[in-house]
Parts: C-alpha cells; sequence; structure tokens
C-alpha cells in the first residue's frame, strides 16, 4: 500500500487516463449556465462554447466546496487508511478550493495540503511531476517529499495564449478598450503564472499560428526549460497545424517527452476556444 494519495480539482486538467495511470483523485470543480450548476470534467468543454455562442452569456465557474472535499476525503481515507492523503491544490490567490479543502480537513490529521501556485496544465505539470516521484521513491519521508514538491513549484512555468478575446472581455478580464485595441492591431496577449497569478506579460502580433510557433522558442529560451518534458496546453478549436508545429519545434529544441493537455471546462471559460500554451521546469 502506497504512503501518500494524490489528490487535485478538476481544473488542474489531468486528464482520466493519467488519473487512473497515477491513482490520482479528481476533486470537481463547477460551471454555472443560469440556474444550471454542472460538474466540471463531467461534460465536454465545447458546451460552454456553444452556450455562449447561443445566448452570449459566459457561463460563470465556481470553487470545489467544502462538502466536495468532505466527500472525497472520507472516501479516500476509507480506501487506503494507512495513507497520507496529498493534497495538491489548485493556486489559492485565484479560487477559494484551497481554503475549502482545510476546513473540510479540520480534525482529519492524514491530510497534507500544498499550494501548487499552478492552474490548469501549469498544476499538471507539478501533480503529474510528484505522482511519478512518489512511484521512484515511495518510501520518502514526508520532509522530504516536501522539499521536492517545494522545488517543482519554484521551478514550474507556465505562458499561454487565450483563444478567444471575446472570453475574457464577457468575464471582465479585459476592458471593451484594450479588447479593441487587440482586435485592431492583431494582438495576441500572453498571459503568464507569477507566483500563482495570473498576469499579462508580452503582446504577440499575428496569427496564432505565427505567435504559438514563436511563443515555443522564446518561452523555452526565456526561462531554461529542462528538456526532460515539455507541455502544451490547448482546448478545442486549436489547429491540427499548430499542433504539428509545436511538436516539430519541441523535437527540434531536444525534449525528450512532449505531452498534450486540453483545458477542461473552468479554464475553457476563460480562454476560449482555440488556445494554446507552454509549460514546463527551468533548470534553475
Amino acid at each position: 500500500m502506497s504512503k501518500y494519495v494524490i489528490l487535485c480539482e478538476s481544473g488542474s486538467d489531468v486528464s482520466p487516463e493519467l488519473a487512473e495511470r497515477y491513482n490520482i483523485t479528481i476533486v470537481p470543480m463547477h460551471v454555472n449556465f443560469g440556474e444550471e450548476t454542472r460538474d466540471d470534467g463531467k461534460f465536454p468543454v465545447t458546451d460552454v462554447f456553444d452556450y455562449y455562442k447561443s445566448t452570449g452569456v459566459l457561463p460563470k465557474t465556481s470553487a470545489s466546496n467544502v462538502a466536495d472535499f468532505e466527500k472525497a476525503f472520507d472516501e479516500l481515507h476509507e480506501k487506503y487508511p494507512e495513507s497520507r492523503i496529498l493534497y495538491l491544490a489548485y493556486s489559492s490567490v485565484t479560487t477559494c478550493t484551497y481554503q475549502s479543502a482545510v476546513i473540510a480537513g479540520e480534525g482529519r490529521d492524514y491530510i497534507t495540503y500544498v499550494d501548487t501556485k499552478g492552474v490548469s496544465a501549469g498544476q499538471c505539470l507539478i501533480v503529474l511531476s510528484v505522482a511519478r516521484y512518489l512511484e521512484k521513491h515511495p518510501d520518502v519521508e514526508l520532509p522530504e517529499l516536501l522539499e521536492v514538491i517545494d522545488d517543482y513549484i519554484k521551478r514550474g512555468r507556465m505562458g499561454f495564449f487565450p483563444g478567444d478575446l471575446d472570453y475574457l472581455r464577457a468575464g471582465g478580464r479585459v476592458s471593451n478598450a484594450a479588447y479593441l485595441g487587440a482586435r485592431l492591431l492583431s494582438l495576441n496577449p500572453l498571459i503568464i503564472i507569477d507566483d500563482g497569478r495570473l498576469v499579462a506579460d508580452k503582446k504577440y502580433r499575428g496569427s496564432m499560428e505565427k505567435v504559438s510557433s514563436k511563443l515555443v522558442y522564446d518561452f523555452t529560451e526565456r526561462f531554461d526549460f529542462d528538456k526532460e518534458l515539455i507541455i502544451f496546453v490547448f482546448s478545442p478549436g486549436l489547429s491540427d497545424k499548430i499542433k504539428a508545429n509545436a511538436d516539430a519545434i519541441a523535437k527540434e529544441l531536444g525534449f525528450k517527452e512532449i505531452l498534450w493537455v486540453q483545458t477542461g471546462c473552468v479554464v475553457g471559460t476563460h480562454g476560449g476556444p482555440g488556445a494554446f500554451g507552454v509549460i514546463g521546469f527551468s533548470k534553475a
């Protein structure tokens, strides 16, 4: 029996295949379509795009709540009573899921809480790396494991282009003036994760096909990526040609493993269709 079992939110965009492979439990975040609330991961992200297209109203996302975590904690502890639950959380400055988990965990001394300061595939990078580390070091003691995780968090890097600025504007994350300016000048704002926060970085001019290729070169060089693994994140609507170009560049740059992660409904609600991003570890 493993000393640890991993838990994270659906906003990590850990695929069902990865979750099954590494025995990762996923707690749902939620998406609200008017009066209807659905669990993220239980329906296709294209439902979000279709709803916005037909109604002009952007669905709203909501955090995993206390009851979600109580259910997950109880089920995991019953199944693995001798194991420590390792909760690798979605960035706590962007949502209250971490706080909900802490409240749900009161009186449960078998839970360790870690803020990954990541979202979407940035969080997935941390979760996957920890799962792989535990496979190689199943008997690692908790203090040493936490040092390893802290190193992963400090070296994790994520940058992405939203697929459609309409979604950022509709969600109140970009002003009308900035939206119109970006549209007129064919600008693609790069969003990076900085200490858990989503921050606007430099702007790239041109088509998504052009700027996505440039981003792979720029971002991996800027942060001196470790060549063991690169993750590309995308939302439905990204062209196969862009994906093929990104794969070819990653191979040219010498990356040993290339992993594609599709955004779920929480991230898709903010980024829209056709989003693209680059994730990996800096060497130092």
